[in-house]
């Protein structure tokens, strides 16, 4: 008997549960889908929350030859081998066939490339399938000729209907008599992922040797201490354990942050997923206070790339314990935001013609880069003068947070600017 998240697996947009953003009845992706019109896309999002599936339902809607490659475990070769079936396939006017890589991030770059001509020519329409950022992970070419849809969380509601639909339609488990008493604690340990929650409520059911089954909160708990592998390994608490340990180094504690970092190991997290959010951190919550930070975050993401497990740990740790005993600012982060804020609120003020090139005859006549004074022509390479535009000169946007380096940068800049941006 197949696991009940592969017997429930839907095989329509009507079956379908969440995503309405993106399938919905009216969506244009789902019109173009049902009319056959399929581009190339990506599907990002965490995991459980239909990627796969939909990618499936495609395949069941479409009149196309379908592959299928998980890019864990497939190469070059593996994907030579569809694009040749995928061209001896083709007729006149027929569609191209699809071909779905589940987690591509996971392909590197020469994998990504051995696609590239395919995808463009039309010999194989694209779907894939991640959870890491796509701008990150998929190279620019191949990015470029595939749209993206970003998959959200399951809401509860989602997943109450899910269950809802599980204990009435399921061949096995519309034959026992189960009663939901509390859900919550298969929420919390599913973390938004059906597949997981499917799983969680399979392992319970089988778990319970009576005629009526009585789920609660309690009940969930006590089973699942008995089977941690089910909800602490392999990412599903994912997003949890990468908030802890983010909190810890940004609160200072190595200790900590060094036992989340081995919690996201030992559960078989990306190393390069640490390391990008280690890079993240660096930036937003170390910043000014100690900007080699981010030059070691940077220099352990290279590194882990070129090293890998299971060495690649001591380079994390490493670098979060010197993130973690780190001063802390966020006051460049704090900037870009308020100054984003700025410029959604006042619009696109004029450049100040000062401060604007004159490549022609024209423009110089017109005022551009009259009375710009060139900074390296004046004593310590500092002339003052106005950058802002007019109807918001004297904004202050960055405030220098109380650390030694910041302590030097606000002296600098009340040197250079008096009163100007004095608080």
């Amino acid at each position: 008997m197949q696991p009940l998240a592969e017997r429930m697996r839907p095989s329509s947009f009507d079956q379908y549960i969440g995503q309405e953003h993106i399938i919905g009845t009216n969506s244009p992706l789902r019109k173009n889908i049902e009319n056959g019109i399929i581009p190339s896309m990506i599907f990002w999002g965490p995991p459980g929350v239909g990627k796969t599936t939909l990618a499936k339902i495609i395949s069941n809607i479409s009149d196309r030859p379908f592959y299928t490659l998980s890019a864990v475990n497939s190469g070059v070769k593996d994907v030579r081998e569809v694009i040749e079936k995928a061209k001896k396939t083709q007729f006149f006017n027929t569609n191209s066939p699809i071909l779905f890589i589940d987690e591509i991030h996971r392909f590197n770059k020469s994998q990504q490339d051995s696609l590239l001509g395919a995808v463009e020519d039309g010999t194989i329409t694209l779907i894939g399938a991640t959870t890491e950022n796509p701008s990150f992970e998929v190279i620019t070419p191949l990015l470029s000729r595939a749209q993206v849809y970003i998959l959200k969380e399951l809401k509860k509601s989602d997943l109450e209907k899910m269950l809802s639909r599980v204990l009435l339609e399921d061949i096995e488990l519309k034959e026992k008599k189960i009663n939901i008493k509390q859900n919550e604690a298969l929420f919390r340990f599913s973390g938004g992922d059906a597949r997981k929650l499917l799983n969680i409520l399979e392992l319970v059911v089988n778990s319970i040797h009576k005629d009526k089954i009585v789920i609660d909160n309690k009940i969930v708990e006590s089973i699942l201490q008995e089977n941690i592998s089910v909800y602490d390994k392999g990412g599903e608490m994912h997003y949890d354990i990468v908030s802890a340990f983010i909190k810890s180094i940004r609160g200072s504690d190595p200790n900590a942050s060094v036992y989340w970092l081995a919690r996201m190991i030992e559960g078989g997290e990306d190393v390069k997923f640490i390391a990008r959010r280690l890079i993240i951190l660096s930036a937003e919550d170390i910043g000014l206070a100690n900007p080699n930070a981010l030059l070691i975050a940077n220099q352990a993401f290279q590194s882990v790339n070129v090293i890998g497990l299971p060495e690649a740990r001591i380079i994390l740790s490493e670098a979060t314990i010197y993130l973690a005993n780190s001063p802390k600012s966020n006051s460049a982060y704090q900037a870009i935001g308020e100054a984003q804020r700025l410029v959604k609120e006042t619009g696109n003020f004029p450049v100040p013609l000062s401060l604007r090139n004159a490549p022609t005859k024209l423009m110089k006549e017109l005022g551009y880069g009259k009375g710009y004074k060139y900074s390296h022509a004046y004593p310590e390479h500092f002339a003052k003068q106005e950058f802002f535009p007019d109807q918001i000169k004297g904004t202050i946007l960055y405030q220098p947070a109380q650390n030694t380096n910041e302590l030097n940068s606000e002296q600098l800049i009340n040197k250079r600017w008096g009163d100007k941006y004095s608080k």
